[in-house]
Formats: structure tokens, sequence, C-alpha cells
């Protein structure tokens, strides 16, 4: 799932993400183009380091706006509180999504919002109703209990007063929040609304028709916003690229997870293959790869798949390593594999989980294949291209 934030650009205060809250990892773990901060509900928080320079850019904007240090300060603090916010709405998918055995791999904080990465997407509408709506309902609670702190504390008040720059700062995060639900709940992908369009259309018909219901739809919102952003505010016409791309970008992934869905795994899968045993030397499966096209090497161990040794390890192995030692320790071993008779989709969705470029295919615990994902896109490509020809009279 994922959240953009926007503000109306009224100061120096910019469209803004979520910070995550929690007990932090001190010092911060960086890998990759993300740091690690640490783990909320079991789930892995990370940010990308852009929000520094976005911090910095808003503390220097203040400043050259010739607000003083302690303005500046809060502006910074109120960017830090959006970003927790924004983590919260998407605590509140991924818990939601946890109750129906969906994982969220982590949260990722990013200058325009964050992106909470799920195993899976649900596949009952009513499942994946309540995961969209989960984000929103959190914003909606937390603006109800700022509301009531600022009742309890006599200064309901401030709610009517309000600056991006300076201003009552509860009352600011109240109003965020209601934003946020708000903006989330635009029937449009690939906002939150989008997906709860698409869940109630599908509880009537087919998931790939309310795909392509809900996009058509967003795309007319997507035109709104253009067109109302060319005479009012550019930021919406940036918002409308945004729900434009998102829009076909669904219902394209709609329209080849039900394509894969009737297609299995024999269909794709090399059968001949080659393989390893858990003794054999490094060296030995490095000479493999370079003889051949695989990027993973599956090991066996009495005609069991036992793990899987992929290019890059072997590589920083003969380079950095011992090329005598045993595959076994540099093997993963809880790979995830395949059936001949699962469908493409279901495949696919366990390469994209394990971060390889193949995948075992296994009958009763044997190896049978592998199933690589160049395999998955040439077979989608040629399959669509036969229905395009058809289409068109066989020209």
């Amino acid at each position: 799932m994922a959240t953009l934030v926007t503000m109306t650009p009224q100061g120096p205060e910019p469209p803004v993400a979520p910070v995550a809250t929690g007990r932090f990892a001190p010092p911060a773990e960086r890998r990759g183009w993300s740091w690690h901060l640490g783990r909320l509900f079991g789930i892995e928080v990370r940010v990308h380091p852009t929000f520094l320079v976005l911090l910095a850019w808003v503390a220097l904007s203040h400043l050259m706006h010739g607000n003083d240090v302690v303005t500046a300060v809060a502006g910074v603090a109120y960017v830090v509180a959006v970003f927790a916010i924004v983590v919260l709405h998407e605590l509140g998918h991924a818990l939601a999504a946890r109750r129906f055995g969906i994982a969220t791999r982590d949260i990722t904080l990013l200058p325009i919002g964050g992106v909470s990465r799920l195993e899976r997407m649900p596949t009952r509408p009513s499942e994946e109703l309540l995961v969209a709506i989960a984000g929103p309902a959190v914003n909606v609670a937390l603006a109800a209990l700022l509301w009531g702190a600022l009742t309890v504390l006599g200064a309901a008040s401030d709610v009517t007063r309000l600056n991006l720059i300076g201003g009552p700062f509860v009352a600011k995060l109240m109003w965020t929040n209601i934003g946020l639900a708000v903006f989330n709940l635009i029937p449009a992908f690939p906002m939150d609304g989008g997906r709860v369009l698409r869940a109630l259309v599908a509880l009537r018909t087919d998931y790939v028709r309310a795909t392509d219901i809900a996009a058509s739809v967003g795309q007319v919102v997507a035109i709104a916003f253009g067109f109302v952003g060319l005479f009012s505010n550019p930021m919406l016409v940036l918002i409308a690229l945004f729900v434009w791309v998102g829009a076909q970008h669904e219902a394209r992934a709609a329209h080849v997870r039900a394509s894969l869905s009737e297609i299995p795994v024999s269909r794709a899968m090399i059968s001949s293959v080659v393989a390893a045993s858990p003794d054999e030397p490094v060296s030995s499966v490095a000479r493999h790869m370079l003889a051949g096209f695989q990027d993973d090497i599956p090991v066996v161990e009495g005609g069991v798949l036992v793990g899987v040794v992929g290019r890059g390890e072997v590589l920083k192995a003969t380079i950095d390593g011992d090329p005598g030692a045993a595959v076994s320790s540099l093997m993963a071993r809880d790979v995830p594999s395949v059936r001949e008779t699962d469908s493409l989709d279901e495949a696919l969705e366990k390469l994209q989980e394990s971060g390889r470029r193949s995948i075992p295919v296994v009958r009763d615990g044997a190896l049978v294949g592998m199933l690589p994902v160049e395999n998955v896109a040439y077979l989608l490509q040629v399959r669509e291209r036969t229905r395009a020809t058809l289409a068109h009279g066989g020209l």
C-alpha cells in the first residue's frame, strides 16, 4: 500500500511523508538506499536518505523567509509529526493485512509519502476492502483523539485558527489527519479509495472487470484534477499524472494476474537444469554458471532439493572467499518452491518474494526444474501477441 501526502504550498513547509515512531535502533543501520530505523509490531521501518534533505530544506526555507530559529525548529517538528502520522496510516494497512495472513515486508518512508510492501494483495473483495480502509480509519481515529484533547484542554477554538507557518500545533495535526483520510479515500488508484471502490464493485462482478471500472473512474478523477490544476494549483497537475499512471498500472497488473492464473508452471519451467551437491566446491559451480545460462543453481542431496545458490554469492565467494569451499556453506536453505501444477500468478508471487531470478520446481520434494522470471515474461508476451493477432483477424 502507498500513501501520498500533499499540502497547499502557502509557505516553506513542503509536501511531506511519514517518519517512524516507537523504538529506534541506534545507530541506524544503512542497507541499500534506505536506513533501518527499527520495528513496529514486528514490521521493519526504513527511511530514504532524502528525508534528511527534506528536513534541512524545511528548516532553511523558514530561515530564508525571515523566521527565527524557534519557528524553523517548530516547522521541522511538524514535518516529523506528519511523517509519524503516515507511518501509523501504513501500520493500519499492515495490521489489517496481517489479520488475513498477509505479512508486510517493511514500511519505507519517502519524501512524497510512505510505502508498505505487502507480501501479496488480498484476493477476496471483503479482505481488500478492510485492508484498504484501515489506513484512513487510523487517520479518522487520530483526528477524533486530537479533537478530544483540544476539547479537554479548553482549546477547541484553535481548530479555526490555522496557519501553515506557526499556529496551533495540535489543531494542525488534527486537520492533517482529516486531510489524509479524505485525500486517500478519493476513488482513484493508487490511493486507498481506488482499492475500496474496486473491492465494492468486485462483490458483484469479477476482479478484472472491477479493476477496469475503478481504473476508469480514477482516470476521470485525474482529468478533473489536471483541468482544475491548470487554472489554480500546479500541484494538482502532478497529482493528476500520478493518479493517471496509477490507474493504468493497476489495470495492467490485474490483466497480467488474470492471464497468468490460466497457465500452469509446467508451461514456463525449464526441465533441463544443472544442479549441484552440497559438498561440491564453489569453483565447480562457477564453471557450471559460465558454461550455461542459469542465474540460480539448485542444490540437491539424494534427489531432494536442499537449497539454492545464486550467481552473486558464487562470484563473491570466488573472488573474495574460498573457491574450494563447499556449496553448502553459502547456499540459501529455506527457499520457496513451486509445483508443476501451480498457476504462474501464484509462482510469480513466490518468485518476487524470494528476490531471485528463478525458483525451483519440485514434485514430492524432488527437483524437476527451475522457473526463471524471463520465461514468465516471455510466455506472457507470446500469449498477448497471439491474442492481439486473433483480435485483428489474423493480420
